[in-house]
């Protein structure tokens, strides 16, 4: 992932696999061809899950939410 800042972590699978993983979430994502074949951009659903200490799913956070609002939300859920 030499685009991102080296601390993150890129988890990737087969590709039957990573399209299992986005319908359970419901995931958007669709590959966007760059100018040459070794080149593209991906197109994807920009959010956050927020899971419960038994992994039960309790907030679906969108991109540009704002932290206030993700702070109140997670306050009611505490």
């Amino acid at each position: 992932m030499p685009a991102f800042d080296p601390t993150f972590l890129g988890l990737r699978g087969s590709v039957e696999g990573t399209a299992a993983v986005a319908k359970d979430f419901k995931i958007f994502y669709q590959k966007v061809p760059g100018a040459d074949a070794m080149k593209y951009t991906l197109d994807h659903t920009a959010a956050s899950y927020v899971f419960d200490p038994e992994g039960r799913l309790r907030l679906f956070v969108r991109y540009g939410m704002g932290a206030d609002l993700i702070a109140a939300d997670i306050k009611r859920l505490l």
